[in-house]
C-alpha cells in the first residue's frame, strides 16, 4: 500500500481527506518527492478498497459488485512504478463505490435519493454517464441490475463530496502546479484498469487504451511518443475508444499551460489471475513496461517545459 517506506523520492506519502463512517480513514495518500525527480504524476482514483461496514451492508452484492467497480489492483501498479521511477503519485483509498472520483460533482442521478424531487434539482435532467448507472454514485452495473438496497440521503452524498472528492482535486491540482513550477511542464497520467476488450475475428482486443480527450488535453507528441514506445514492446494499443478520459483531464489538463494529461486504460487480464480478482504472473513485466513508459515521457516532457517562455506555455503548444 501507498505509505510504504520505499517509495522512491525524500518525501513520505501523506494522507488527505477523510472516508466517512470508517474512524478518519485517509482518503487518499499523495507521495510527492522534493525536489521532484520526474515532471510526471501518476494518480489512481478507482482502486480504492478502504470499505465502511455501513456501506458494504447497503449494498445488494457487496463482493461482486466492489470486484466489478475497482479498477482491480491499480494501485499495485502506480506505487511499483512510482518507486522504480521517482513519478509523483496519488492514491484514492475510498473506494468508487462512495464516490467516483472522475466525475463531477454535478453527475448524479436524483432518483437514487430520498429527495429526488427537491428544490435543489429543479427541471435536473441526470447526465449520460449517470443515465448509465455510472455516476457520481454508481447505482447499477451491467448483468446485476442495482447496488443498493435503498436511496441515499443528501447529506450523505454533500459529505463524501467535502472529505472526498473536494480535498482529492484539490491536492491534484496543487501537485501539478508544483511539477510544472519545477520542470515548466507536467504530465498528469490517469491510471485505470478496463477488462478485456472483445476481439475482432483473430485479433485481441487492445490491451492499452489512450484518453487524450481527442486531442484537447495534451500534447500529440507525447500521445504518439506512447504508441511508438508500445509498438516498439509488442504491445496494442487504442486510441480515445472506447475510453476518450473523463472529468479528471476535463478539469485538470491545460496543455496551453504546460499541465498535459493522459488516460490510461489497461486490460486487468495483462496483470491479474484468470479471475481477474487478485495480481497475477503478468504484474511483474507490467510493472517493467509502465516504468519505462513514464521514464520515456518524463524525457519529453522536461524538453516541453524547457522550450516554454513562461508559465503559459503558449509558444510551445503546437
Amino acid at each position: 500500500m501507498v505509505g510504504k517506506d520505499d517509495i522512491a523520492g525524500d518525501s513520505r506519502p501523506v494522507g488527505g481527506g477523510s472516508i466517512p463512517g470508517s474512524g478518519g480513514a485517509p482518503a487518499f495518500s499523495l507521495t510527492l518527492p522534493q525536489p521532484s525527480a520526474l515532471p510526471v504524476l501518476i494518480a489512481v482514483p478507482h482502486a480504492g478498497r478502504h470499505y465502511p461496514g455501513s456501506l458494504l451492508e447497503r449494498m445488494r452484492n457487496p463482493g461482486f459488485a466492489a470486484l466489478k467497480l475497482e479498477d482491480r489492483y491499480a494501485d499495485l501498479l502506480g506505487e511499483a512504478v512510482a518507486r522504480a521511477t521517482g513519478a509523483a503519485l496519488l492514491v484514492a483509498h475510498a473506494p468508487r463505490a462512495m464516490i467516483d472520483l472522475n466525475r463531477g460533482t454535478d453527475d448524479v442521478d436524483w432518483d437514487m435519493f430520498l429527495r429526488a424531487r427537491s428544490a435543489r434539482i429543479g427541471s435536473y435532467t441526470p447526465g449520460l454517464r449517470a443515465r448509465a448507472g455510472l455516476g457520481l454514485i454508481p447505482r447499477r452495473l451491467p448483468g446485476m441490475g442495482e447496488l443498493w438496497k435503498q436511496r441515499h440521503r443528501e447529506d450523505e452524498l454533500d459529505a463524501r463530496i467535502a472529505a472526498i472528492h473536494d480535498p482529492y482535486h484539490q491536492a491534484l491540482g496543487e501537485a501539478l502546479l508544483t511539477l510544472r513550477e519545477r520542470w515548466g511542464a507536467a504530465l498528469l497520467i490517469d491510471l485505470h484498469s478496463m477488462p478485456p476488450l472483445t476481439a475482432r475475428g483473430a485479433v485481441r482486443g487492445a490491451e492499452f487504451v489512450l484518453g487524450d480527450r481527442f486531442g484537447a488535453s495534451c500534447h500529440g507528441a507525447l500521445v504518439a511518443s506512447c504508441f511508438g514506445y508500445f509498438a516498439q514492446s509488442r504491445s496494442t494499443a487504442a486510441h480515445n475508444r472506447p475510453y476518450a478520459g473523463g472529468y479528471v483531464l476535463e478539469r485538470h489538463a491545460a496543455p496551453d499551460a504546460g499541465i498535459h494529461a493522459l488516460q490510461l486504460e489497461i486490460d486487468r487480464s495483462c496483470y491479474l489471475d484468470s479471475q481477474l480478482a487478485e495480481p497475477g504472473p503478468g504484474i511483474g513485466p507490467m510493472i517493467e513496461l509502465l516504468s519505462g513508459l513514464v521514464r520515456r515521457l518524463a524525457g519529453e516532457v522536461a524538453e516541453l517545459g524547457q522550450t516554454a517562455s513562461g508559465p503559459g506555455w503558449a509558444a510551445a503548444a503546437e
